[in-house]
């Protein structure tokens, strides 16, 4: 057995440049300021927006991401689906050149999938191994649990777990979630978030002094 007396760790800072990790895969993405993609993480088509992270081994296409999204392992968003009114389900059907079978792939099946984006809100936590399906609307706050496989859409600030998903509980009364909705907090600018950081940890004053009064 080993003994360790200090574990060495590199602090990383993030900036308005995204930091993509050399081992992550991004193909025509946008990404946002302090963003952050990790290693062996593939993205393709999709948007990340500000402060939004997406960890290890991630796989992502087609998808809208919010701001200060949370997205951690090996999280799926958006897996292919195969055309199952065809005859055959197989590759070899759209992706006709690899098989020498076409000079070109099927256009109109890949433009399907294209249109079946994934739109996962702000503020957002996507636990570990989780399934975001094809079409799936994810609102702002919301949880899905680890290995969670979501087929229909989650409401906002609703925790959504199990295979099929379903929501378990709201994190907080509507009243509640929708007075922090009401701060927009999600849009305001770095200087800002800085100077107001200490009030997030407080719901009841952070709501207290944001909110609109109704």
């Amino acid at each position: 057995m080993f003994s360790l007396s200090k574990i060495e760790t590199t602090e990383k800072v993030l900036g308005e440049e995204p930091s993509i990790a050399a081992s992550a895969r991004v193909s025509a993405c946008e990404l946002g300021r302090y963003t952050e993609v990790a290693e062996g993480a593939c993205m393709e088509g999709s948007r990340l927006d500000d402060y939004s992270y997406v960890m290890e081994r991630c796989d992502i296409i087609f998808a809208d991401i919010g701001k200060f999204a949370n997205i951690a392992s090996e999280v799926r968003i958006n897996p292919s689906n195969h055309p199952m009114d065809w005859v055959s389900q197989h590759h070899f059907l759209y992706r006709r050149r690899m098989y020498g079978l076409h000079a070109e792939d099927h256009a109109a099946f890949f433009n399907w999938r294209r249109r079946q984006r994934v739109h996962i809100g702000h503020d957002t936590w996507l636990g570990h191994r989780a399934i975001i399906m094809p079409g799936v609307r994810i609102g702002n706050g919301a949880v899905v649990g680890s290995s969670a496989v979501v087929t229909h859409d989650v409401p906002p600030y609703a925790i959504a777990v199990g295979v099929p998903a379903r929501v378990l509980r709201s994190r907080f009364p509507e009243t509640i979630w929708r007075a922090i909705e009401a701060t927009g907090w999600y849009h305001w600018d770095h200087a800002t978030l800085k100077e107001r950081l200490q009030d997030f940890y407080d719901l009841r004053l952070f709501i207290e002094r944001y909110a609109p009064a109704p």
